[in-house]
């Protein structure tokens, strides 16, 4: 869902660490009443958010109108594809998916604007136990600890997100028999396959966003985060204001990935908006401008922090801005893209699926019917999953639970080829839309399959996804099934998407209780449910 921030600095604070995951908005404007008649549409990462402050007082003293919209670095790639891109700048996490992206020439003046290593934070009593305190730690040594059962830790999906693209991509460079940047060979062989699996294991909670990582780690009880430098520090802020044990920041020696951040304009040959975008490029490169970016916990564009900044990064979390780090050579596009598909299909942790899918009347009579049968297509079919990196592993459970006045059936499928297409042909052919929406009711049978699962789950990452176009009208309310949720006694999230007259409330009362978050599907459902799949 968008919403449109003003310069008002009060509407600023919408995207703070305070606001609930819906409330933080997919897109910025900053708007002056008397602006240059030139106004910069960008696409950004959604780590950006932090700079907003900035953004919004540059456009305030420069009468420029500038418009944001976030979206995950894997997407900025591919909209570099459209010859029609509706941007004027992009602005991702990393170089590398400019790089992969800009196949057809169309950008101009890329620079870094700002730098910061992707990190493992982890409870400062945890990481002493581990002896990670005040030392080289090596991918190998975590690998170590996951397999003895002391480290856990939530990620972003490399398949969604930079962060967890990053440092997937760096774990895997120390595996690598060439430290020289990995290849297709690295990926064959079997002694690394195991060991990622193995690390990759340790996942207790994935994220398609870094941002909503922070809030999920902060309202958990969790061990561990990989997540930028940036959004750790930002993470102890809270954690100290809250009186709680803070993180300590691990850099792997060997599998170190940096975000540069590159700011690069869309040439079409617009001369005022060129001019437009070049001075604002140049602000954020200024001595002012980057002095800001470092209190935000951003590293400056050369990876160096001010000295007037520097209290900011605390030793005591395990930041030495005196030790020169050495990031990973990021291999080529083709081993890249190699890689993201072998972690959606055969590395990752097999995902625990349960599908409540709304066959209630109104569903047939607003669209709904079709553009879920649009989305599932594309989640569910395996040729068409894989092209949107959303294919599970081969150990992948996958449930669909339709439902109107009770559950009208339990279809289940294993793995990623033909049975998840087989359970799709089902469902669309044999399932139409009834009468209610006993949605409590469903999600309540969905808890029983995990309970049922129980013995299996410790090594899936189970999750509930839910779709409803209306309110819950069955005898179950809201109570009894916060009651059945606790019952299960362990993290479960359940997503909602939203479509249709749905209460909006009902969802996020269902996302809080679970640490989920819900996914706006009125105007682009078969988006909404990749979302959600970045998310498990």
């Amino acid at each position: 869902m968008k919403k449109i921030l003003s310069v008002l600095l009060s509407l600023i604070l919408l995207v703070s660490c305070s606001s609930t995951p819906e409330e933080k908005n997919s897109s910025s404007h900053f708007q002056t009443s008397q602006s240059s008649g030139e106004t910069l549409k960008i696409v950004a990462g959604s780590e950006n958010k932090e700079l907003e402050p900035i953004i919004e007082e540059y456009a305030k003293a420069n009468k420029q109108n500038i418009e944001i919209d976030y979206l995950g670095s894997l997407d900025i790639m591919r909209l570099l594809s459209d010859p029609d891109i509706a941007y004027d700048a992009v602005w991702p996490a990393s170089s590398i998916w400019l790089n992969m992206g800009d196949t057809n020439h169309i950008l101009k003046y890329q620079e870094t604007t700002s730098q910061s290593p992707v990190v493992f934070g982890i409870k400062k009593s945890l990481a002493e136990d581990l002896g990670f305190v005040g030392k080289d730690v090596t991918v190998k040594e975590i690998i170590d600890a996951i397999n003895s059962g002391k480290l856990k830790f939530t990620m972003t999906s490399a398949t969604q997100s930079n962060s967890g693209a990053s440092a997937y991509l760096g774990f895997l460079n120390a595996l690598a028999a060439d430290k020289n940047g990995l290849t297709s060979e690295d990926l064959a062989n079997e002694d690394l396959q195991n060991e990622i699996t193995s690390l990759l294991a340790g996942v207790e909670r994935s994220s398609g966003s870094s941002n909503w990582l922070t809030e999920l780690f902060l309202s958990g009880d969790y061990d561990a985060m990989v997540n930028y430098e940036q959004l750790v520090i930002a993470t102890n802020k809270a954690l100290e204001e809250e009186g709680k044990e803070t993180l300590y920041l691990v850099y792997p020696v060997d599998g170190l990935s940096i975000s540069d951040s590159p700011l690069a304009y869309v040439d079409k040959n617009d001369s005022a908006k060129e001019e437009a975008f070049k001075k604002f490029q140049e602000y954020l490169l200024s001595d002012e401008a980057q002095s800001q970016i470092e209190k935000t916990g951003k590293r400056s564009a050369y990876g160096t922090v001010r000295e007037e900044n520097r209290d900011i990064y605390k030793k005591d979390w395990g930041i030495d801005l005196d030790k020169t780090i050495s990031p990973i050579r990021f291999p080529k596009a083709e081993v890249i893209m190699e890689a993201l598909n072998m972690y959606q299909s055969e590395f990752k942790k097999p995902a625990f699926t349960i599908y409540v899918l709304d066959y209630s009347g109104s569903m047939g009579g607003n669209g709904g019917y079709e553009q879920m049968n649009e989305a599932l297509e594309q989640v569910l079919v395996p040729e068409n999953a894989k092209a949107n990196l959303l294919l599970g592993t081969s150990k992948d459970l996958t449930y669909i639970l339709p439902f109107s006045d009770m559950v009208l059936g339990e279809l289940m499928a294993s793995g990623n080829g033909e049975e998840l297409d087989n359970l799709y042909q089902e469902l669309s052919e044999n399932y139409r839309p009834e009468t209610a929406t006993f949605m409590y009711e469903a999600i309540d049978e969905a808890i029983s399959i995990l309970k049922n699962n129980e013995d299996e789950l410790k090594d899936y990452s189970p999750a509930i996804v839910v779709l409803s176009d209306g309110m819950p009208n069955g005898p179950m309310d809201f109570d009894q099934l916060k009651e059945s949720y606790q019952s299960l006694g362990y993290d479960v999230p359940i997503f909602s998407i939203l479509f249709g007259d749905a209460r909006k409330e009902d969802l996020e009362e269902i996302a809080t209780m679970s640490k989920a978050r819900v996914f706006d599907g009125r105007s682009d459902m078969i988006k909404a449910f990749q979302n959600v799949k970045g998310y498990n």
